[in-house]
């Protein structure tokens, strides 16, 4: 055959004629699935030799791999480890040896079992390294900073949740890494004022410090806010700030561009007025969770002229504070007022009508809300990207036309339990720029407004329809065939969806996560056509489709290699297609409860045979079932265990089910 080839072409191979730097330009182009550019390397060796020199950020799936694959790629800057949740100090030692000079980047943030001897020889031997992620380390102690420490270059550090650590290892690393920039010590209890002041006076470049949670008071943030570079300040759920805490903001931190004190209860509108004199730089403040919103505290930062972003999540607010946010001379950018009691059509119209540059705007379960907010928004805010209205249950069908009569620049929507119907939905359909659309527990919408949808909005990527219990085959069709792009698609309890839906979107090649959930309708038939045509899926569950069996499984097991996630609970998959899903070597999450065709023997057997299973759900009653050694082992391998014992629940009409979630008993 590849003499055949030569002669063909004058016995020369064309390839040849392309560059080193031709090659590389087209593999830069090959990023969206995984597989292309392994395909591409397998053309002739020439290709398999650049691809090989190439590739700088690898992805193994099992640490056993390690040494071939360092070996193949030499040139190797960002190593994410997140997928071998078991990583020894030998790995380690393998990853030092081999990327001495190019590995600037590192993510140990889903693994474990390595120790401070494996991390002080990757910080001794790997000198370039700028970056280390080490969240949910809950097991390193000060012994593991002392060694990261030695990564004098590190300019990237995150520790978030590495629960064990305290201010000596904070403060080991704050000496020997003095050209930190980013630094996350969230849910790092043990680390106080102590450890966040060191931080604070060795690591003069600090940009971006996150607190949060952590048990810190205003000792330290005098130190903190002398940075100054320092952009981007978290300090989510630190209870021990308080009024008293921000008044040395007064003594100025000009370079702040972004403060997040959410969930800080202590902090009133007199701390934050400290913001006005010495933080007038900011762009970005969030205040989620925090202390009521009234007038005063809305405007002792109406002098921040450079403020765009502002977040009230989950605060009680009044119409005065609301009114005072109105009469701001600024022009926010950003709005997020999700949760938040008290938000009332006259307040929020006075909001909208003034900030008319708004991009985002969040209004979720803003449940006092009309229609008059509804049209004062399209009126007035026609810039609009993100408009999230989740639940704003008074609003009526027709106010929803508004929204694609004026915001025609949307690229997400979230009208998630509203009352649009098709209407609403012909209407939304002239915001061509959409990419993602929810529409979960919309329960007026049907077939004609999806119809729309996929005629005019090409570029949905995401679209949700959880529970609309109208939309059939036909909805379906017109957004596979209108909307080829598509990657995330929900369809769960769509009671009248069948294998035809499955059949149009195999069409849509880029699909990654599909959410058939409670379709009983829909077969290994359908499934099938998923797992030939959607080779980038990711993510599947179909719990609750009591007619797919072994026959689906072993399709998905040939064709969807890039598949993580599954949920098989309820249906009639077998001992047969559980096992035959272990040729997915990237499988890692798999939830298989109520399977009556499952025994003991068949399930051990599909632990053992999937060696890339990270997190699995299971009976409870399966605890005593197997071998309690063969839990070790699978644990000891990197797998974790959730054990459920819930009673199988008959399923609900879905307006039924609404009005149950509106009215629960007491």
């Amino acid at each position: 055959m590849k003499k055949q080839k030569k002669e063909c072409f004058g016995g020369f191979n064309p390839f040849d004629l392309l560059s080193e730097e031709i090659i590389f330009m087209i593999l830069d182009l090959l990023h969206r699935n995984p597989l292309d550019k392994k395909s591409f390397s397998l053309v002739c060796k020439s290709f398999y030799a650049t691809e090989s020199k190439h590739r700088r950020t690898l992805k193994p799936l099992r640490q056993e791999h390690l040494p071939a694959i360092l070996c193949r790629y030499p040139n190797i800057t960002h190593l994410d480890l997140t997928l071998c949740s078991r990583v020894t100090d030998a790995s380690l030692s393998i990853i030092s040896n081999a990327c001495t000079s190019t590995l600037r980047s590192v993510d140990f943030s889903r693994s474990r079992l390595f120790s401070t001897s494996g991390l002080l020889g990757l910080a001794l031997n790997c000198k370039n390294l700028v970056e280390i992620d080490l969240s949910n380390g809950t097991e390193l102690k000060d012994s593991a900073m002392a060694a990261v420490a030695e990564a004098k270059n590190l300019e990237k550090l995150w520790l978030a949740r590495c629960k064990s650590i305290t201010d000596l290892g904070v403060g080991c690393v704050a000496v020997g890494c003095r050209k930190l920039r980013f630094v996350c010590l969230k849910w790092c209890l043990g680390v106080g004022d102590l450890g966040v002041g060191l931080i604070a006076v060795k690591c003069k470049q600090i940009l971006y410090l996150d607190l949060s949670y952590l048990p810190i008071t205003n000792k330290c943030l005098s130190s903190v806010l002398k940075l100054q570079h320092l952009e981007d300040l978290v300090m989510e759920g630190c209870f021990g700030i308080d009024d008293d805490s921000l008044a040395v903001l007064k003594h100025g931190c000009k370079s702040l561009k972004s403060l997040d004190v959410s969930t800080c209860q202590n902090i009133t509108d007199s701390g934050l007025s400290s913001l006005i004199s010495g933080a007038e730089g900011l762009q970005q403040l969030t205040l989620a969770h925090g202390s009521p919103v009234t007038s005063s505290l809305a405007d002792c930062l109406k002098k921040l002229s450079l403020l765009q972003s502002v977040k009230l999540d989950g605060c009680l607010i009044t119409y005065d504070g609301l009114k005072t946010i109105g009469n701001w001379c600024l022009s926010l950018r950003e709005l997020s007022l999700s949760k938040c009691l008290g938000v009332t059509d006259e307040g929020l119209s006075s909001v909208v009508t003034k900030h008319k540059d708004l991009r985002k705007l969040d209004i979720t379960c803003c449940r006092k809300i009309t229609d008059v907010s509804v049209a004062h928004i399209t009126n007035s805010c026609n810039f609009l990207s993100s408009l999230r209205m989740e639940s704003c249950t008074l609003v009526s069908r027709k106010a929803f036309g508004l929204i694609g009569q004026q915001c025609h620049l949307l690229e997400e929507l979230d009208l998630t339990d509203n009352e649009i119907d098709d209407e609403g939905l012909k209407s939304i359909s002239r915001c061509s720029k959409l990419s993602n659309l929810k529409l979960g527990i919309c329960l007026n919408i049907t077939d004609e407004g999806l119809i729309h949808i996929g005629r005019g909005c090409s570029k949905l990527i995401e679209l949700d329809l959880y529970r609309c219990a109208e939309i059939t085959d036909l909805g379906i069709l017109a957004i596979a065939q209108g909307c080829p792009g598509l990657e995330m698609i929900n369809i769960a309890y769509c009671k009248d969806i069948t294998d035809r839906s499955l059949l149009s979107l195999s069409k849509c090649s880029c699909l990654k996560t599909f959410e058939s959930r409670g379709c009983s309708r829909i077969t290994s038939l359908g499934l099938t056509a998923i797992a030939v045509g959607c080779k980038e899926l990711s993510k599947l569950d179909i719990k609750k489709c009591h007619n797919i069996d072994d026959a689906g499984m072993l399709p998905l097991a040939h064709f969807s290699q890039n598949l993580r996630q599954i949920n098989l609970s309820h249906s009639s998959v077998t001992d047969v297609g559980l096992l035959s899903l272990a040729s997915i070597s990237c499988l890692q999450n798999i939830t298989i409860l109520h399977l009556k065709g499952l025994t003991p023997s068949g399930l051990a057997a599909a632990l053992l045979a999937c060696a890339g299973l990270r997190k699995v759900k299971l009976q409870a009653a399966f605890r005593w079932l197997l071998p309690h050694r063969l839990f070790e082992h699978l644990e000891a391998r990197g797998c974790m265990f959730q054990w459920r014992d819930k009673v199988l629940q008959v399923e609900l009409d879905p307006k039924c089910w609404k009005l149950q979630l509106e009215d629960p008993m007491p």
